[in-house]
């Protein structure tokens, strides 16, 4: 208990001393140029600048979905073998959701990229 509050302690000290080295040793004149707002590598309301088509970002989230989604087999077959018809059926309703939801976004054409 005593060696957990020196390790917070030395550690809060150590976060201190870096403030006020910052402090001390940070430049202390402020430059025009960096006080202007910058959003992703291009000034703030430039004209000009086209942004990424849905589709791109439909795509992306189609992905991470189906990605995640695919993480829950893993656990499934850990358990396959202990339960093997109630594991079965669940991951035939698991998997038959995913298909409906796969060809939803097909139909939608969320997978066509023009």
């Amino acid at each position: 208990m005593v060696e957990a509050f020196l390790v917070f302690l030395i550690f809060g000290l150590l976060g201190l001393i870096l403030i006020f080295m910052n402090k001390l040793l940070g430049p202390s004149r402020t430059n025009p140029a960096k006080e202007q707002p910058f959003e992703c590598g291009s000034p703030y309301l430039q004209k000009g600048i086209n942004p990424f088509p849905i589709k791109f970002y439909l795509v992306a989230f189609i992905f991470l979905l189906f990605d995640v989604e695919v993480v829950f087999f893993f656990p499934w077959a850990l358990i396959f073998k202990e339960m093997p018809g109630t594991a079965f059926l669940i991951m035939v309703a698991y998997i038959a959701v995913l298909v409906v939801g796969f060809v939803y976004a097909w139909k939608k054409g969320a997978f066509e990229w023009e």
